[in-house]
């Protein structure tokens, strides 16, 4: 492959991945709704992986779409190599990962068998083919079986196999009291309404 065939697939890439600010924090908004406790629902398509910095040390999450095939968890890393959480994947392959079945420990893998890789595509097609075309034709990849193959050192998808390490501790529900908060802000403003318009609704 030439260096010039390579910048165009990057520069292909770049166009999508999220740099500014607020659009990175618009692709992050998925965790805010897992911490407020939607996790048993978004975790039925949704996981969150927990990754460890490889500057900061810490723990850094993000939340992806994942299939299962064979009792197994798949991920695909929307944006490739160039996606943070891959490059701390590299750095450190132990995360914590948590869907609608629980949290587990696991070791993350780059998908590289051609009978694997296949069996994913194959999967990710039957259950959301635009997301996968999308995902295909941003690195300049036709929706074929053969020019996955061909490619396939540009596509990325991520393989977790549990283990009992426990390295990262995992997304915690931490905002589940702004349910009551709101609920006793709106008995207030209910108890207030009829403090300053007393027998307003009975007219």
């Amino acid at each position: 492959m030439s260096d010039e065939s390579t910048f165009s697939e990057r520069l292909n890439m770049m166009q999508y991945y999220p740099k500014d600010d607020p659009i990175r924090a618009l692709a992050r908004s998925p965790i805010f709704l897992w911490r407020l406790g939607l996790g048993p629902i978004l975790g039925k398509i949704f996981m969150v992986i927990t990754t460890r910095g490889r500057k900061s040390g810490t723990p850094h999450r993000v939340m992806t779409e994942y299939h299962v095939l064979d009792g197994v968890k798949y991920a695909p890393c929307a944006f490739g190599e160039q996606s943070d959480w891959y490059k701390n994947i590299k750095a450190d392959p132990y995360v914590t990962i948590q869907t609608s079945s629980g949290t587990e420990k696991a070791l993350a893998s780059r998908v590289i068998e051609d009978g694997e890789l296949l069996e994913l595509y194959h999967l990710i097609h039957r259950r959301n083919a635009p997301i996968l075309v999308w995902y295909l034709n941003s690195m300049g990849i036709e929706d074929d079986p053969d020019e996955v193959l061909a490619n396939k050192n540009k596509v990325v998808f991520m393989r977790f196999d549990p283990v009992k390490e426990d390295r990262l501790p995992g997304l915690d529900i931490d905002l589940a009291w702004i349910y009551p908060a709101i609920l006793l802000g709106l008995l207030a403003l209910r108890i207030l309404y009829n403090i300053l318009l007393p027998g307003k609704d009975r007219d």
